[in-house]
């Protein structure tokens, strides 16, 4: 609807416009500030220009009054123009808000962590803001292929192994240790040890020569654990691609990087000369052992992933990979790729708060707060929903005991409650949606009306919210068109009314509207409370 009114003011004008939705809607549906873009150049004063570019649209079918206030012009859109994009969103039902196949294929990575232990709710953020950002552009017609990258290589996997050989001597020979600071702990690990001793035997505990056997067990099992997870809150990934499967490639990757002049070697390692594309410093790729590093391995995985010939790029990346992106996108350069073609979004760290009190984290010491504890205790829906809440680069606040509010407090609840009670209304009136769908607006008051165009923002929040890597702008969406039915709700009497047909008609595209955004953030909306 917004790009229709957009394209036809251009039009009339003829010139490029900004649109926006004043806060308050008495002073009309939209406004454009072009006045006083135009001031300079028709040498006026943007009250005087506001009110001839007013004037053009005396006979427009679209508006119901376009006036010029203070150098701004407001535009309120007609009834006959609200019910007809009105008739065209519920006559779409679930497709409400679809686009139509844009020519633009995207890679989306995200989660991705270390397959040495179960998500805790940090990573559920990323998990979430990937999952959304993936649904919703689909939704818009973007070809999107989402994909978790599997660290399975490197010191982090001797760890693991090393970690598990004591968690099995301790929990299955009842011998004594001593774990290491550094070393992995938790009763997952207690777990895997019972299978390790049904599938292969109690001996390795105490093999020395076997750690990387029981790593590469243990990483799958693990790995199965987390796709449990992500199942849990309605997430799964189309690819899943091993680091150390990748590693077989690294000659061949090494020695485009040697054409371009981008290594060189220094104390008998091998360097990337990142710092001459905005690294700190160069950084090492191949130790003096004559192994690759951590980053050699995402330099493959980025060739490979330009490989595989995709428009966009898209990583989200915990907060703490800040300083990992630059040495990235220069590798990309280095390997004759667009580095602009990679987008990296951050995920900042989640605080737990339950009781007023931070819960502390530390997967290593064996006290995480899991995924799954926190899922078992509020619901998927009531958590991917409060993590949608901020932009996934700002601290989030998480309070537990909020979200088993039965009030305002407790958005999903209250998001809820407006869907379910649009049903119950509906339910005493003894109709369907289908019964009122070919109603008039005719005569229809500003307040239904108003609710009518919220409800038809919708494609224009899903795109600026998808553009801008934003699923909170869905969020606050939802949240004030929840306030708005329940406040309509609370100020009209709907069932029995002379308005009844027409308010229901307005409230059955609330519904659809509701419903339809709680599904593209992957949260089933409820009908009944």
């Amino acid at each position: 609807m917004q790009t229709v009114v957009k394209n036809h003011i251009e039009k009339v004008l003829d010139t490029n416009i900004v649109l926006e939705k004043p806060k308050d809607l008495s002073l009309g549906h939209f406004a454009t500030p072009i006045a006083f873009s135009l001031a300079k150049e028709y040498r006026k004063s943007p009250m005087i220009i506001a009110d001839e570019l007013a004037a053009k649209f005396v006979d427009s079918e679209m508006f119901e009054k376009v006036e010029a206030v203070k150098g701004f012009i407001n535009f309120k859109l007609s009834n006959s123009f609200l019910e007809e994009f009105s008739k065209n969103a519920l006559s779409s039902g679930e497709n409400y808000a679809k686009e139509e196949s844009k020519n633009e294929k995207i890679l989306l990575e995200y989660v991705s962590a270390n397959p040495t232990g179960p998500l805790h709710i940090g990573h559920a953020r990323g998990a979430i803001q990937g999952d959304a950002l993936a649904r919703v552009g689909k939704h818009l017609g973007y070809d999107i292929t989402t994909e978790y990258y599997v660290n399975d290589a490197g010191a982090q996997m001797d760890l693991l192994g090393l970690s598990l050989a004591l968690a099995g001597q301790e929990s299955i020979l009842n011998q004594e240790v001593d774990y290491p600071e550094k070393y992995y702990r938790g009763d997952y690990l207690f777990d895997i040890a019972k299978d390790v001793a049904n599938d292969l035997g109690t001996d390795i505990f105490n093999d020395n020569s076997r750690h990387i056997e029981l790593a590469l067990y243990a990483k799958d099992k693990i790995l199965d654990l987390i796709k449990t997870d992500m199942a849990d809150l309605g997430i799964t990934f189309d690819s899943y691609v091993s680091e150390k499967s990748l590693y077989v490639n690294w000659d061949e990757t090494r020695k485009v990087l040697e054409n371009n002049g981008s290594l060189y070697i220094k104390d008998e390692k091998v360097w990337i000369k990142s710092s001459e594309l905005g690294d700190d410093v160069d950084r090492v790729v191949v130790r003096d052992n004559g192994i690759p590093t951590y980053l050699a391995g995402d330099i493959i995985y980025h060739k490979n992933k330009y490989d595989r010939g995709y428009d966009r790029y898209i990583n989200i990346w915990g907060a703490d990979h800040h300083g990992y992106i630059t040495r990235v996108k220069a590798a990309i350069k280095f390997l004759g790729n667009d580095p602009e073609q990679l987008e990296v979004l951050l995920s900042q760290m989640v605080q737990l708060l339950k009781g007023g009190e931070p819960y502390k984290m530390s997967k290593r010491a064996g006290n995480v707060i899991l995924m799954s504890d926190i899922v078992e205790e509020i619901g998927s829906d009531a958590l991917r929903f409060i993590f949608l809440t901020k932009k996934s680069d700002t601290h989030l606040d998480f309070y537990l005991d909020r979200l088993k509010n039965h009030d305002s407090s407790n958005p999903i609840f209250y998001i809820n409650y407006a869907y379910a009670r649009i049903n119950q209304v509906f339910k005493k009136a003894e109709k369907s949606f289908d019964d009122v769908k070919d109603i008039s607006y005719e005569n229809l008051n500003q307040d239904a009306l108003n609710l009518v165009y919220e409800s038809l923002l919708l494609p224009s929040v899903l795109n600026e919210a998808f553009s801008k890597r934003d699923m909170q702008k869905i969020t606050d969406y939802l949240y004030s068109l929840a306030s708005s039915v329940h406040r309509f709700y609370n100020e009209y009497k709907i069932v029995g009314s002379d308005e009844e047909a027409q308010y229901l008609k307005v409230l059955s595209l609330c519904a659809l509207t509701l419903k339809s955004s709680l599904n593209l953030l992957g949260i089933k909306a409820k009908d009944t409370m």
